[in-house]
C-alpha cells in the first residue's frame, strides 16, 4: 500500500544545516559533516528550524530508506554538536605490544612476537590518542570513528591459534550510546 509519507528532524540551536539536492551540510562547534545520499522519490528539505524527509506514493521500502536517512541526519547533527568517542584497550599477556602513528596508519608493533607491524587505517577526521594501554578515538563523523575503531580491532583479529589462550589483541570497551 503507498502512502505519502513525512519525517521531520529538529535542528537545535548553534547548529546549520545546508541541504542542496541530496546533499546535506551540518555544521556545528565541534566540525562540518558533509554527506550525499542516493534516494528515489524522496525529497529532503529544510524549512526553519526543522528538517523534512518526504516521499509521495511511498512504498515500505521507501520508508525504510526515509528512517535510515533521518538516523543518518541525527548522527551528523549530533556529531556536530559534541564529537563521537570510542575507547579501546590494549590487551596483551605474552608479549607487550607497542602503537605507533605514521601519518593516516597505526603501525602496532610486536604482536603476538610478530615481526612485521599490524597496520590499522585511521578514517580521515578522526583523531586517535594512545595513553599506554588506552587507545581514545574522537570524531564529529560517527561512521569514521567507529570504522576507525573496528580497524584497530580487526588489525589484532587471530586465527589459528586457540582464543581461550591467546587473548592478546585491541578491544572496543566503551562505544557511543553504549556507555557503562
Amino acid at each position: 500500500m503507498k502512502k505519502n509519507l513525512e519525517k521531520k528532524l529538529k535542528i537545535p540551536e548553534g547548529t546549520k544545516v545546508e541541504i542542496d539536492g541530496t546533499k546535506v551540510k551540518v555544521k556545528g562547534k565541534e566540525g562540518e559533516i558533509e554527506k550525499e545520499f542516493r534516494i528515489k522519490n524522496m525529497k529532503i528539505e529544510k524549512k526553519e528550524n526543522e528538517i523534512i524527509i518526504s516521499g509521495k506514493n511511498a512504498t515500505k521500502r521507501e520508508k525504510k530508506m526515509m528512517n535510515t536517512i533521518a538516523a543518518h541526519i541525527k548522527n551528523m547533527i549530533e556529531g556536530a554538536d559534541k564529537k563521537f568517542e570510542y575507547k579501546l584497550k590494549i590487551c596483551y599477556s605474552h608479549f607487550p605490544m607497542t602503537i605507533e602513528m605514521k601519518g593516516d596508519e597505526a603501525m602496532i608493533k610486536n604482536f603476538l612476537g610478530e615481526r612485521i607491524a599490524r597496520k590499522a587505517k585511521i578514517m580521515e577526521g578522526v583523531n586517535v590518542n594512545v595513553n599506554r594501554e588506552i587507545i581514545e578515538i574522537s570524531s564529529a563523523n560517527k561512521e569514521a570513528a567507529g570504522q576507525t575503531a573496528a580497524n584497530f580491532e580487526k588489525a589484532t583479529w587471530i586465527r589459528l591459534r586457540d582464543r581461550r589462550v591467546f587473548q592478546d589483541g585491541i578491544f572496543i570497551t566503551e562505544k557511543p550510546g553504549r556507555e557503562k
